[in-house]
């Protein structure tokens, strides 16, 4: 298969890099430090298309294809990968099941307005006993009166308190013997009657992203709020979390290029034994391990999307991206640390950021033991 980019592509590429180099490098070390939302940052996404990249031009996107979308969250991970997950999650998750499940009411209603920036939205599946195990979900909407009525509460939903549209599942028929057959998806506006936000978690790594926990207390929804069918909740979340998987694994090459970036720059600039450490063939052998390894994993990523793009299935090949390109980058982002020595282990390098936000694409929209599950299964049938 020929992975030689088009000049869409690399144009992609050159515009998104100017981008961030020129509006998110210079915070992005502020930001993580002060765990504060670059809420400044959302209209320059939006004025630069970054929010709707692989969607028609007609519903407000860009209209280009998954490599470039693939492309443009692994430019921006590069120097912020806080600013990235907000773009990804908005977009490979929220966004691409309402474009891909939604009435044609329900895509009159949002999907332009989310393509292009106006709005953000976010994407609540995780329940507090629900991670890997979807099928645990203790949410319900209940249909009386013609009107759903969500309670429950759902954790770790990045931009929670910023978003203005949700894609929420619960279960609509709670019986435990229908199991993953009882779960429904619904769009859900912000500020409805019940629908609170709680504090963002302080974490590890990309300090930035908002990251919170929603409350759903008798919120009232409208019938055409369902988002398919009833009981296709889950089948739609899987579906959409293969295309966030490509967007996590682009993410974790962008991460890894930062972190192979600095560590060239630091091994050309930093003199030991008189000479630059880049002399030294120790330094030379791990740059090339790094290098080698993240090539290995940016082609794993361009494949999935790819294929995505051919409207084949690519379960089993994102799975392969995301699986293999998480553990690289907190192998290579560790290994820059290495390199950078004493310096490395302090937040006046950026190598320290990278290998804090490294390790979360090892865990969310799909931990690597759930990767090794798809992978497995599948060879297996």
């Amino acid at each position: 298969m020929d992975f030689t980019l088009s000049d869409v592509q690399e144009l992609t590429r050159t515009m998104v890099r100017e981008f961030a180099e020129r509006e998110l490098a210079p915070i992005a070390a502020e930001i993580d430090q002060n765990h504060r939302f670059p809420i400044e940052t959302l209209p320059k996404l939006a004025e630069n298309n970054l929010f709707g990249i692989p969607f028609p031009e007609e519903w407000g996107g860009a209209g280009l294809d998954y490599v470039s979308y693939a492309i443009a969250i692994e430019e921006i991970s590069r120097v912020c990968a806080t600013t990235s997950i907000i773009v990804e999650t908005h977009t490979s998750l929220a966004l691409e099941a309402i474009f891909n499940y939604g009435s044609d009411e329900q895509k009159r209603d949002y999907v332009a307005d989310l393509a292009s920036g106006r709005k953000l939205a976010s994407f609540a599946l995780t329940e507090p006993m629900a991670g890997t195990d979807a099928a645990m979900q203790e949410s319900t909407a209940i249909l009386k009166d013609g009107e759903y009525i969500l309670n429950g509460s759902k954790v770790f939903i990045t931009d929670g308190n910023y978003s203005d549209v949700f894609v929420v599942f619960a279960k609509t028929n709670p019986d435990p013997a229908l199991g993953t057959r009882g779960i429904s998806a619904f769009i859900v506006e912000a500020g409805l009657p019940g629908f609170t936000a709680g504090e963002g978690e302080r974490k590890m790594g990309l300090r930035a992203a908002n990251t919170s926990t929603l409350m759903f207390s008798d919120v009232r929804l409208p019938a055409d709020a369902l988002l398919g069918k009833e009981g296709e909740g889950f089948k739609i979340a899987m579906s959409v979390l293969d295309a966030g998987r490509v967007g996590i694994a682009a993410q974790a090459v962008g991460i890894a290029q930062g972190a192979l970036d600095a560590a060239v720059k630091y091994a050309k600039e930093r003199v030991q034994f008189g000479k630059p450490i880049g002399n030294l063939q120790a330094i030379q052998w791990m740059l090339a391990d790094m290098s080698t390894d993240l090539e290995a994993a940016r082609l794993l990523t361009y494949k999935a999307a790819h294929l995505q793009d051919l409207g084949k299935r690519f379960s089993v090949e994102a799975a392969h991206a995301k699986l293999f390109a998480g553990q690289m980058a907190s192998r290579v982002a560790g290994m820059a640390i290495q390199i950078h020595g004493g310096n490395g282990f302090t937040e006046s390098y950026p190598v320290e950021r990278a290998y804090r936000d490294a390790k979360i694409t090892e865990i969310y929209e799909g931990t690597n033991e759930v990767q090794r599950m798809v992978i497995s299964r599948a060879l297996l049938r």
